[in-house]
């Protein structure tokens, strides 16, 4: 840190209680002045040597030894004017980034220019300013910290503007010609300097001082978009310590919080890629605990619906179902030309569709685990993405699996309504294994499972094709479309037994193959149980005659939760 040292003599200053300070001599004081509630027992001489303005105070309060000025209003208070009246005598002094700008705003007050004594200390403080502080990184930023308590002297003396220029200079030069120390704590030091140097020391602004920095570095146009979003992520971190945690305790005042979150998003470069997509999450996600203003809330959600395939689970998990629901639409329905009019989601890139629909299988996964998650919210969430293309359906099964699992009293109806999310034909091999042996899903799924399981290993011609879709009710290509009963009768369960009988024959015949004796040990075990008048969700320890013969223990016996 730079400074400057101003006089020569030691400093006889004392104070003589809280309130009262006077200079150490044999000469009496002879004028009394008041900063405040502090007074000044001082000489008139050195002070109206340099002063112009006590020069006019002692004249219009002439009355005889020991006048007493009041000037309350002087810039800094008490201890801006000790470091003028110091000057005065000729006492040392020292000045630096701390309190330069009170002393300078000081001197302004009490008129200690030029024309009043040469070599006075408004000449002195410009020197030392523009000689040392404003060419120094963290000086230029401790001053502009320093200004704020002392508006509007700072801003008419232009020491804002030179701290604003000074700043904003250094941040835009290339990072070969950065020769000034600088924190940097984010990660290790590398050996050249990093793009972002500047970031972390501008945090020590506070937040109206910060934003006009940020003005004035982005209207410079010579720091990148990125850079600058990194900027506003650190800043608003550092200030609130429960920024992007999803149940994060907040602490301090919620107004100030508040009129950060909405600054912050004001900042925001209008480029995509200027910030992450979980970054701009967590700034909704506290706009909504905030209760910021809708506008606020708005555009966040409109770059968040635009950038969504950029984001990750971890991202969007600290946001509720409900928002959720209204990124996934502003998603499916993008911006045409800037206009009114929207498209659909076709004319949406196919990988961002797909990265939507992981992204959203995922967040179903994560809230299936909180026992208060509405079936409904879940259910009308994955309709939303349902017509999005997806390589495998293990994600949304995932899903189906863990809300089953964390919501064991949900009724049949219930079930069915969630395993519509999920097409059986879309399972990866190792899903189809475990969604046989899961206890958790309704007796049709795991029959549909079995059966498009047996027809990917043991057919591909036209053949399977057909029985696929003798199965498949009503000829549906989607299987999750399927009219559900809730308990089929004994003698609906021979029926479609037969049929899936008649279809393995047709297989036998075409391809050589044998279907899985698992389907069919899943009905005989099912017909049994709807015989008695159980659901399909009782497990059968009964064995027929031909898995007696084989010692094959039955499919329902043998299904459990591998989750």
């Amino acid at each position: 840190m730079k400074f400057m040292k101003l006089g020569s003599k030691p400093d006889l200053f004392q104070s003589n209680g809280e309130n009262t300070r006077y200079v150490a001599t044999d000469l009496a004081a002879d004028m009394i002045v008041s900063v405040g509630d502090v007074k000044f027992y001082v000489h008139k001489f050195p002070l109206l040597s340099k002063s112009a303005r006590l020069q006019k105070l002692v004249a219009v309060t002439e009355n005889g030894n020991n006048e007493e000025i009041e000037i309350n209003n002087i810039p800094g208070g008490p201890a801006a004017f000790e470091i003028c009246a110091k000057f005065c005598y000729g006492m040392t002094v020292t000045l630096n980034a701390y309190n330069v700008v009170m002393a300078r705003c000081a001197a302004e007050y009490l008129e200690m220019y030029e024309t009043v004594d040469k070599g006075n200390l408004v000449y002195k403080i410009e020197v030392f300013l523009n000689s040392s502080v404003f060419r120094t990184w963290k000086d230029s930023i401790i001053v502009f910290q320093s200004t704020k308590g002392l508006v509007p002297w700072s801003d008419e003396l232009k020491v804002v503007s030179h701290c604003l220029e000074s700043i904003v200079s250094k941040v835009s030069v290339e990072t070969s010609k950065v020769e000034w120390s600088y924190t940097y704590n984010r990660k290790k030091q590398q050996v050249m300097v990093p793009k972002d140097w500047w970031v972390e020391d501008l945090c020590d602004l506070s937040s109206d001082l910060y934003k006009r920095v940020m003005i004035a570095i982005k209207a410079k146009g010579k720091t990148s978009s990125d850079v600058v979003g990194e900027c506003l992520r650190f800043y608003v971190q550092k200030r609130l310590p429960w920024f992007g945690k999803r149940n994060g305790e907040k602490s301090g005042d919620g107004v100030k919080a508040r009129s950060l979150i909405e600054m912050i998003t004001e900042l925001i470069p209008d480029e995509n890629e200027s910030v992450s997509c979980g970054f701009l999450v967590a700034l909704l996600h506290a706009c909504v605990r905030l209760e910021c203003g809708g506008t606020r809330k708005k555009e966040l959600m409109r770059r968040i619906g635009n950038q969504l395939p950029n984001a990750t689970v971890s991202d969007i998990v600290i946001l509720d179902v409900d928002l959720v629901q209204e990124l996934v639409a502003i998603f499916m329905m993008r911006d045409q030309n800037g206009e009114i009019e929207l498209s659909e989601v076709k004319h949406v890139d196919s990988d961002a569709k797909v990265k939507v629909a992981k992204i959203i299988d995922g967040y179903l996964a994560e809230i299936a685990k909180e026992p208060n998650t509405s079936l409904l919210k879940f259910a009308d969430l994955g309709d939303m993405v349902s017509s999005l293309p997806r390589s495998t359906h293990d994600g949304i099964y995932r899903a189906i699996d863990m809300y089953l699992k964390e919501h064991p009293g949900i009724g049949k109806s219930e079930k069915k309504r969630i395993c519509r999310l999920m097409d059986c034909r879309k399972l990866s091999p190792d899903a189809c294994k475990h969604a046989v042996q899961n206890e958790r899903l309704p007796l049709r799924v795991v029959v549909q499972v079995l059966f498009f399981e047996q027809l990917r290993v043991t057919s591909s011609g036209g053949m399977v094709a057909e029985a696929a879709m003798g199965l498949a009710p009503g000829g549906s290509s989607r299987t999750n479309t399927e009219e559900w009963g809730s308990v089929p009768t004994s003698e609906e369960l021979k029926a479609l037994k037969g049929e899936v009988e008649k279809d393995g024959e047709k297989m036998n015949k075409a391809k050589g193959a044998v279907i899985s004796k698992r389907i069919f040990m899943v009905f005989s075990s099912k017909d049994k149980d709807s015989d008695n008048g159980s659901s399909d969700t009782s497990e059968s320890r009964s064995t027929n005659a031909e898995e007696t013969k084989s010692g094959t223990p039955t499919s329902r016996s043998r299904r459990h939760s591998l989750s």
